[in-house]
């Protein structure tokens, strides 16, 4: 992989991680058109998958550090209660991630007609929050559990992790700007454990991608996820997600049509 494709694929991961176009199936068609192999795009997602997850933590740093300071309290608070939550969330992706963390990366093979049935999903998912009712339910433990069956499910290339939260959360009648802060919040623990996991076991040492590659796609994911995270904000706050669903319905259909008649 050189560092012009890897700035690109940077890009590309930057601003699709937090809107609701899939991350990982915009990768997987970039990794397709520029030709890289599996085994060098895998460790490559991991890291500027790990980028964004520093973006979202400047962006909702003030949100962090509040969290931390109810927690340390050492007792019931909204904090806590927020806290636990969001581990409530975590609880279907630990299991996908433990039971079929092999299946997975199986997955990540450019496999093009997979991604774009899956953003098929994903415009679905989107386009049914345009007849959701405006209500403003808080978020509860019940909502944070499908809500983190949606993240399981985002696992699959092709499926936004951000979309399909927080549209799970609309569906659900929770406030806007609550399900997109938590949607963002949610995944910060999974990705960074996931990132834990493949360093520990040696497969970050042994990918076959150069520092140079990394480090740009990793700097351009950082720069690009800022952006996208605080436009994400606003776009969730006025409700424009249908032409999310639009672009991801026009993407996945091209992209399976190339791929069985080109």
């Amino acid at each position: 992989m050189s560092w012009i494709e890897a700035l690109i694929l940077g890009i590309i991961q930057g601003l699709t991680e937090f809107l609701p176009v899939s991350s990982s199936g915009h990768l997987e068609l970039g990794k397709a058109i520029l030709g890289i192999e599996a085994e060098e795009s895998l460790m490559f997602s991991i890291a500027v998958h790990g980028a964004t997850v520093l973006s979202t933590i400047i962006v909702f740093r003030k949100e962090i550090l509040e969290l931390f300071a109810g927690l340390f309290k050492f007792k019931l608070n909204e904090e806590t209660h927020y806290i636990a939550k969001i581990i409530v969330s975590m609880i279907p992706v630990g299991i996908v991630g433990v039971f079929l963390r092999d299946e997975l990366k199986a997955l990540f093979d450019g496999n093009v007609i997979l991604v774009g049935s899956m953003l098929l999903v994903t415009a679905a998912l989107l386009a049914f929050t345009y007849y959701a009712k405006e209500r403003e339910k808080k978020i509860t433990y019940k909502n944070a559990f499908f809500i983190g069956i949606a993240q399981a499910l985002a696992v699959l290339p092709g499926i936004s992790r951000s979309g399909a939260t927080i549209s799970t959360g609309l569906l659900l009648g929770n406030k806007r700007p609550e399900v997109a802060k938590f949607s963002f919040l949610m995944v910060l623990l999974p990705i960074i454990g996931e990132n834990f996991l493949d360093i520990t076991s040696g497969e970050m040492a042994a990918s076959s991608i150069g520092t140079t590659p990394l480090l740009v796609g990793s700097v351009a994911a950082f720069i690009t996820g800022l952006l996208a995270c605080t436009w994400m904000l606003r776009i969730v706050k006025r409700g424009k997600l249908i032409w999310f669903a639009v672009y991801c319905a026009i993407i996945g259909i091209t992209a399976i049509i190339t791929q069985i008649f080109i």
